[in-house]
């Protein structure tokens, strides 16, 4: 099918307000098969899982240079040793960090910090750099949004569009989330995966979980999106009362009032339909999701006791059951926030970055526990980078910044993309870094939508489909980034 008409026939169904609409006129069926005629099928399982560090991580105090001319421009834009009040953090604990880099190979992009440089984590991070080290993790280098490629001097002279209300939290999560900057009404990327993928699954359960609730990341124009809690599913609540209990027995006379309420065919209103059938769907998920989880061995993993660690067990969990679910492609996402470090930024991001490394690490260990350490990729999202200049004891809202992959499918132990110079403009020279806008913002030099578009393809999205999901992609050098065999 020609790729404009699925686009047309994919925004018709998104006008008719979802998947759920369109079902109430009985429109579904028809509609997605002729939006999703290339249909997938799948032999193998996949998932992605999506990290969102709300807030904007300050990747530059996350992966530091240690190699002496890098980390000189670093300590001075950073304004010298933590003791003496900047936020440079010490040589030697980086270098006691150091990410031990391949070069690349077999033609392949990938390889050594593009600058020359020798890169470490930030110590809290310690125990990332063992799976970077083993292959299981790679850097890729100044991600942000972007329409197209932009340099210091068209941004300063407005000659090439940029994303709007750039350094705005609620703007630039939804751009980085859609990955369409230019359509602030766009579902989001992850979600216009699962709907060109979600008949791959032979199974009722849903293929796009959420473990922190709605976001623009998984919303879509078929597949509805479910949101659960690290904990486990949470149950149906009606006028106060567990609306399971009464689905279950304990209230009969409830349970029959309810059923009646929702029973398909007996509403007049279309709205009214839908309501139904979204209460009809909440309980169907509840109890395909709730079986399959108490039906599963415990983890032997153990993960960190926090509210990341929490979500990253809970999405363990359900990789375990994908057998029992029929899932062949799953997407998930989970998010952590306070990473809008204005002030305190030394405390708060020690704390920050230790909960996002343990998290990471004990999810890795429980994929090597489950045989799915090559099927499963991890990756880091967030807001924005930060300034290059400090504010005080913190950072202002910046645009680039540095994100992780995660997995057994990874072309790890490599960066990728461009690491841009981190020299600080003065105000005699303000422009002295090519990178930065002149603000002390760096300009992005890899694209989400090359990022995603990189995810998307090892998942199994088609090139034509891919196009689809990401118009702006041809304006940038590579569609495929290679971070991933």
């Amino acid at each position: 099918m020609n790729a404009n008409r699925r686009r047309f026939l994919r925004r018709s169904l998104a006008a008719f307000g979802g998947a759920g609409l369109c079902s109430a006129f009985g429109n579904l069926n028809v509609l997605a098969a002729a939006a999703n005629q290339h249909r997938y099928a799948f032999g193998d399982y996949k998932a992605l899982v999506c990290v969102y560090l709300s807030g904007g991580n300050d990747s530059f105090n996350s992966i530091v240079p240690y190699s002496a001319t890098q980390y000189a421009a670093y300590r001075q834009s950073r304004n010298g040793l933590v003791s003496a009040g900047g936020l440079a953090l010490e040589q030697a604990a980086v270098q006691a960090q150091g990410l031990v880099a391949l070069p690349a190979a077999g033609g392949l992009p990938g390889g050594l910090p593009s600058d020359g440089g020798s890169y470490g984590l930030h110590p809290s991070l310690a125990p990332l750099r063992a799976l970077f080290n083993d292959g299981k993790m790679a850097v890729v280098a100044n991600v942000g949004t972007l329409l197209q490629p932009v340099t210091q001097a068209q941004y300063q002279a407005g000659t090439v569009p940029v994303p709007p209300q750039l350094f705005s939290h609620d703007d630039q999560t939804t751009c980085w989330q859609t990955g369409r900057p230019d359509d602030a009404n766009a579902d989001g990327w992850g979600g216009r995966i699962a709907d060109l993928l979600y008949e791959s699954n032979v199974g009722l359960a849903p293929m796009s979980i959420s473990l922190a609730n709605e976001n623009r990341y998984l919303r879509a124009a078929i597949v509805n999106p479910y949101a659960m809690d690290a904990s486990g599913v949470d149950k149906m609540s009606y006028l106060g009362d567990g609306a399971e209990s009464w689905i279950m027995g304990d209230n009969p006379g409830g349970a029959a009032a309810y059923r009646a309420l929702i029973a398909e065919g007996t509403q007049a209103h279309v709205l009214e339909r839908e309501y139904a059938r979204s209460h009809a769907r909440a309980i169907d998920n509840y109890e395909i999701v709730s079986a399959a989880l108490d039906s599963a061995p415990p983890l032997a993993t153990v993960f960190p006791d926090s509210d990341l660690g929490a979500q990253l067990r809970m999405v363990a969990r359900l990789i375990g059951v994908r057998a029992a679910l029929g899932m062949s492609r799953q997407v998930f996402y989970v998010s952590t926030g306070d990473y809008d470090t204005h002030d305190d930024q030394i405390d708060t991001q020690q704390s920050n970055l230790a909960e996002l490394a343990q998290a990471l690490a004990a999810f890795q260990a429980a994929m090597g526990e489950l045989g799915t350490g090559t099927q499963v990729t991890t990756f880091t999202a967030s807001d924005f980078g930060r300034s290059l200049a400090v504010n005080g004891d913190g950072t202002d809202h910046g645009w680039g910044g540095h994100h992780f992959v995660l997995g057994g499918a990874v072309r790890g132990a490599r960066f990728y993309g461009r690491m841009p110079s981190l020299v600080q403009g003065t105000e005699a020279d303000p422009n002295a870094n090519p990178d930065d806008t002149g603000y002390g913002q760096i300009i992005p030099t890899t694209s989400v939508d090359q990022y995603a578009a990189t995810l998307a393809a090892w998942f199994g999205v088609g090139a034509t489909d891919i196009g689809d999901i990401f118009p702006n992609l041809h304006r940038f050098d590579a569609s495929n980034l290679r971070f991933l065999g």
